[in-house]
C-alpha cells in the first residue's frame, strides 16, 4: 500500500499520542500499538507527531518517537522488548542486590534520613532499566527526526520532589514555548536517560532522579492535567492510551473483616496515582466539549473565546490487570517473591502491587494480547478517527 501523500496528511488535524503510566501495565500499550501498527499505512511515519509520555508511558514514548520515519518498525522493536522482558531487566532481582536495597532503606529510617542525603533510597534498584534504555534508544535521533519534519514534539512528564510541580520536559520545534500553569510547567530540553528514568521511577519503588536543580520521581504523582501538555504542544485531537479501567460504575462495596495488607494499600494508592488524574482530566475534556458545542462557532469567534472542541479517542483494557498479575505472581524470582509476600503482595488482594512490578514476559504477553484484541474491537472507529483507508484483516 503506498504512503499517503504530505498533502493528506497535512489536511488532518494534528493528533497526539498520549501514554500513561503504570509499570508493567505499560505493556497493554505495546498491544495497542501493534493493532494500530498493522492497521497503519505501510511504510508511513508516525501518524502521532505530538507523542506525550509518563511513568513507563515515557519508555514507550521514547521508542516510538526516535524510529518516528517507520511507525511499524518502531512498534515492533517497542513489542519484541515488551515480550521478552524478565524482571531482572528493569531492576536487581539477585538476593544481593533486592536485599541491600530494603536494608539501606531500613538505615535510612533508623538514622532519620540522614542518609538519604548521601544516596537515593528506594526498595529497588533500577539499574538494569538505565542499561536497557542505554542500549535500545538513541537519544540523538529525536532530533532528527524533528528536523526532518516526521515528529513535531516529544514530552515527557515528571514530578519535582521540592518544588511539587508536574514537569513536562519536551523537545521539539522551535517555535513551541514553554508554558506555566497551577503545579504543572513545561521546560524545553534535550530528553535524555534521566527523563525515561525520573518519569518511570515508582514512588519508594524506584529510586528519584537527580534533573537540574531538584530530584524528580514518577510523572503520574501530582499530574492533575495529563491531556495538558499535548495541548500545549499544538495537538488538534488526542488518542489516549490508559493502562487501568476507566470509568467504571461505582464499585460493589463488601463486607470485609480483614484489616488490609500493606500490599493492599500500596496498590490502592498507586491505582490512585496512575489512574484517577486521567479520568478526571478526561471527564474535564469531555464536559468543556459538551459546553462548546452549546456555542456557535460565530459567536466564539466575535467573542474571541479561546477554547476549541478536542476530539479524543480513549483505549484502556477491557479485563483487570491485577486479576490476569495474580495467575502470574509464580513468575517472579524467588527474592522478589519473598520480598513482596512480608507485605502481603503475593495474595489476591495485593495483586494491585503486583500488577506494576511483574516485569515477565507470561505476563506481559497476557496484557500485549489484551490490548491488541481491545483495538481490533475498535477498528473501525479508529480507523476512521486517524483518516486512514480500510485494511482487510
Amino acid at each position: 500500500m503506498q504512503n499517503n501523500s504530505g498533502s493528506d496528511a497535512a489536511a488532518r488535524p494534528k493528533t497526539a499520542l498520549i501514554l500513561s503510566g503504570g509499570g508493567a501495565r505499560a505493556a497493554y500499550q505495546a498491544g495497542v500499538l501493534s493493532a494500530l501498527s498493522q492497521l497503519s499505512p505501510r511504510g508511513s511515519p508516525t501518524p502521532f507527531p505530538v507523542i506525550c509520555g509518563t511513568s513507563a508511558g515515557s519508555i514507550n514514548a521514547a521508542v516510538l518517537a526516535v524510529d518516528a520515519a517507520n511507525f511499524r518498525f518502531a512498534v515492533r522493536r517497542l513489542v519484541t522488548v515488551w515480550k521478552n522482558f524478565h524482571v531482572d531487566h528493569v531492576y536487581r532481582a539477585d538476593v544481593f542486590g533486592a536485599m541491600r536495597n530494603s536494608a539501606r532503606w531500613v538505615l535510612a529510617a533508623l538514622m532519620r534520613g540522614r542518609y538519604l542525603n548521601r544516596r537515593p533510597i528506594s526498595l529497588l534498584d533500577n539499574a538494569p532499566l538505565a542499561a536497557l534504555l542505554c542500549r535500545h534508544i538513541d537519544f540523538a535521533a529525536i532530533q532528527r527526526h524533528i528536523d526532518a519534519g516526521h515528529l513535531d514534539a516529544l514530552s515527557i512528564t515528571c514530578s519535582g520532589y521540592t518544588s511539587g510541580q508536574s514537569v513536562s520536559f519536551y523537545q521539539g520545534r522551535p517555535e513551541l514555548g514553554n508554558w506555566q500553569r497551577a503545579r504543572r510547567i513545561g521546560v524545553a530540553m534535550p530528553i535524555g536517560l534521566d527523563h525515561l528514568l525520573a518519569s518511570s521511577a515508582l514512588p519508594f519503588i524506584f529510586p528519584p532522579t537527580h534533573i537540574n536543580r531538584e530530584y524528580f520521581g514518577d510523572g503520574s504523582m501530582r499530574q492533575i492535567a495529563p491531556l495538558s501538555p499535548a495541548l500545549h504542544l499544538g495537538a488538534e485531537r488526542l488518542l489516549v492510551i490508559g493502562v487501568g479501567r476507566q470509568l467504571q460504575q461505582s464499585a460493589e462495596r463488601l463486607k470485609v473483616s480483614m484489616y488490609p495488607t500493606l500490599a493492599q494499600i500500596a496498590g490502592h494508592a498507586l491505582n490512585s496515582i496512575f489512574l484517577d488524574s486521567l479520568e478526571v482530566d478526561l471527564e474535564r475534556l469531555q464536559r468543556i466539549n459538551r459546553t462548546l458545542e452549546l456555542i456557535p462557532e460565530d459567536v466564539r469567534r466575535q467573542a474571541n473565546y479561546p477554547l476549541h472542541k478536542i476530539e479524543f479517542r480513549v483505549l484502556t483494557p477491557s479485563e483487570e490487570l491485577e486479576k490476569i498479575a495474580a495467575d502470574y505472581a509464580h513468575e517472579l524470582p524467588r527474592t522478589i517473591r519473598t520480598l513482596l509476600s512480608t507485605v502481603g503482595g503475593t495474595r489476591r488482594s495485593g495483586a494491585n502491587l503486583l500488577s506494576y512490578l511483574l516485569f515477565e514476559k507470561s505476563y506481559c504477553r497476557e496484557l500485549i494480547k489484551l490490548g491488541y484484541k481491545d483495538t481490533m474491537a475498535r477498528k473501525d472507529d479508529l480507523l476512521t478517527f486517524l483518516g486512514w483507508p480500510e485494511r482487510r484483516a
